[in-house]
């Protein structure tokens, strides 16, 4: 199993659809690491040499952007927003829809489960 960018790439897939499982690494940015590192495109994981492994290491810290600094990166991207206070960063800080989704009826992965309101119990008033 080969170990890229902190990540345990699995061993069965073939090595364009095992960079995808690094954060920041979709499909198209996958073949152009492998382009860049000379690596066969339908290469299995498990049939990667030690120096392919390098190689694409290598291609990966050149280029930059994944994983840890990746995330760090987002994140700080949205703490700014949140604290200059910007219409992006009330929806951030909310837990709304920042793209301008409807909220009245869908956006549930965002608000979270439905909240029932719950119906008090009347106080008997005293005479």
């Amino acid at each position: 199993m080969a170990r890229i960018a902190g990540v345990d790439l699995p061993a069965g897939k073939r090595i364009e659809i095992g960079l995808t499982y690094i954060y920041g690494i979709g499909r198209s940015r996958a073949l152009d690491v492998l382009s860049k590192a000379k690596v066969a495109e339908g290469v299995k994981v498990k049939d990667l040499s030690e120096d392919e492994v390098l190689r694409l290491q290598r291609v990966l810290q050149d280029e930059g952007g994944v994983e840890g600094d990746l995330r760090k990166e987002v994140a700080m991207n949205i703490k700014r927003l949140i604290e200059i206070g910007c219409y992006r960063g009330i929806r951030h800080r909310r837990g709304l829809p920042a793209r301008g989704q409807r909220t009245h009826t869908n956006a549930r992965s965002r608000k979270g489960p439905r909240r029932t309101a719950v119906a008090s119990k009347k106080k008997a008033t005293k005479k």
